[in-house]
């Protein structure tokens, strides 16, 4: 009997289908893949929807870490070895498909096929960059900007296959919690936002290419609004000429006086 030629290899195929090691399951919305504290025993790609990776700190506080989007890895703990543990949990916002590897399942694809290989360290590479782009984003930038660019990113503004025309529901709490400021704070900045016409919203949001037009070239509001403008550099040139002309005067009396 002749034997059956076994299908090429393709990444595509792969990430999309079930077989042997791996699974599809499918989640709906507040759903948990993951727990922090789980051992780490296989890696998740998320197919369609959309997710969030969380984290709790020791004294009880929740913060939300990262938002997921299809074609993301996630669960790459398992790579360190058995006995690793979840740094952070993972929840559905959305409907979700995802697809989980076992960890045996993935050691064996990373050093038999060398696309997948090639695909999963592009893509921690690119994550990695990510994280350092993060943490520069919340040492140097003040907490307009910092929300600007988290909505950037939900919309996947710089994404080969365009911007989403809608960004997943999301509370102004989590937002908060991404970007390190209170939630009155956000609320402020996205009234602020809607006003100037960089995003609208009712039930979801929509975030225009205006607001990336205004991250690129600066040209964003002040972070607070109570805070007086400064002068222009005519008005400023002029006082500075003023008060330079005041010291001279006053500087050539103290030479003529006895």
């Amino acid at each position: 009997m002749p034997k059956i030629a076994a299908r090429p290899f393709t990444t595509d195929t792969y990430l999309a289908t079930a077989g042997p090691g791996r699974s599809i399951i499918r989640l709906n919305a507040k759903q948990i893949f993951s727990s922090q504290g789980d051992r780490a025993d296989c890696l998740f790609y998320l197919q369609t929807g959309r997710a969030k990776l969380t984290i709790v700190s020791k004294t009880g506080k929740e913060a939300t870490v990262t938002l997921l989007a299809p074609g993301d890895f996630f669960g790459e703990e398992c790579l360190a070895g058995p006995n690793e543990l979840r740094t952070t949990s993972a929840t559905a916002i959305t409907i979700c498909m995802v697809l989980r590897i076992a960890s045996e399942e993935l050691t064996r694809v990373l050093h038999e096929e060398n696309t997948f290989s090639d695909l999963f360290v592009q893509f921690l590479a690119l994550r990695s960059t990510r994280t350092q782009a993060d943490l520069v984003d919340q040492l140097f930038n003040n907490s307009e900007r910092r929300l600007a660019r988290t909505l950037l990113l939900m919309a996947d503004y710089g994404n080969e296959s365009g911007p989403e025309a809608l960004i997943p529901q999301i509370t102004q709490e989590t937002l908060a919690d991404m970007i390190g400021t209170t939630r009155s704070r956000v609320s402020f900045f996205m009234n602020r936002f809607r006003n100037l016409g960089y995003i609208s919203y009712k039930n979801r949001i929509r975030v225009h290419k205006s607001l990336l037009m205004m991250v690129l070239n600066d040209r964003l509001p002040e972070q607070n609004a109570s805070r007086p403008k400064l002068l222009d550099n005519a008005t400023s040139r002029a006082r500075s000429s003023k008060r330079t002309k005041l010291r001279g005067a006053m500087d050539s009396r103290r030479r003529i006086a006895p």
